[in-house]
């Protein structure tokens, strides 16, 4: 017996989400599910990566990128992340785009550089203290990409440690002091931790609290900026500032 069917939209119905995510990144995938609303579906794409963080590493993406993006299923999708804020530094937001673009036309496209620039100016927060895990070189193109984009980086910190592996265990007590000593620097409007494997979500209400600054990591500005482009709000455990203005709003 043949049975008959009939169809409907299917999850992604009322809108879906995108991440193109590192294959050596532990981090991204739990920390964005916490912040997205439960009935929004969130469909992931891995893109080859290498263990170590270089600039030629970094750059080595920008050949995966399409391919890894045409594995997303492209019905209902409001928005694509690519998530790796220093792979957006070294191949440029724009080409970042284009290359997803490619797969899949039409869907808006962001990343995590791209989110942290458009968040801070959201916030009205210029004067930037920067915490990355990355090698200086990384970091460097990274400051320089800040700076390009009207950001002043008024005190900066990194942990200097090039493989994922580590990161993705470095252990948020230790972000949130690194954090704090920088929102404590003179000048500092916010303060920013870089890096998709970097754990944060579980200190971004005691950072703000405890600093009287608002905090932002990669993957809390990612998360803003996709649902923002998406037209969606927050769900439930989303915390801090930025999110709470997407809220209100």
């Amino acid at each position: 017996m043949r049975a008959g069917f009939e169809t409907d939209g299917g999850f992604a119905a009322n809108g879906a989400l995108g991440l193109i995510v590192l294959a050596t990144d532990e981090t991204l995938e739990p920390e964005m599910r916490r912040m997205i609303p439960e009935q929004a579906p969130l469909y992931h794409s891995r893109i080859p990566s290498a263990p170590t963080v270089t600039k030629e590493t970094l750059a080595a993406m920008a050949g995966e990128m399409t391919a890894s993006a045409a594995l997303l299923p492209a019905a209902g999708l409001r928005a694509v992340g690519y998530g790796c804020t220093s792979g957006a530094t070294v191949i440029g937001p724009e080409r970042v785009a284009g290359l997803v673009g490619a797969a899949l036309p039409g869907v808006p496209v962001t990343d995590p550089l791209s989110a942290v620039i458009a968040a801070l100016r959201a916030l009205g927060a210029r004067r930037l203290g920067f915490l990355t895990p990355y090698r200086p070189e990384v970091s460097a193109a990274m400051r320089a990409a800040l700076e390009a984009a009207g950001i002043e980086i008024a005190a900066f910190a990194s942990y200097e440690e090039e493989r994922e592996a580590t990161v993705a265990r470095i252990a948020e007590a230790s972000t949130l002091e690194a954090a704090l000593r920088l929102a404590a620097a003179p000048g500092v409007e916010a303060v920013f931790a870089s890096c998709t494997n970097l754990r944060t979500l579980g200190i971004v209400e005691a950072m703000e609290t405890e600093s009287g600054r608002p905090f932002l990591s990669s993957n809390l500005a990612l998360g803003w900026r996709m649902l923002s482009l998406a037209g969606l709000r927050p769900g439930a455990g989303a915390p801090g500032r930025l999110m709470q203005g997407l809220r209100a709003g």
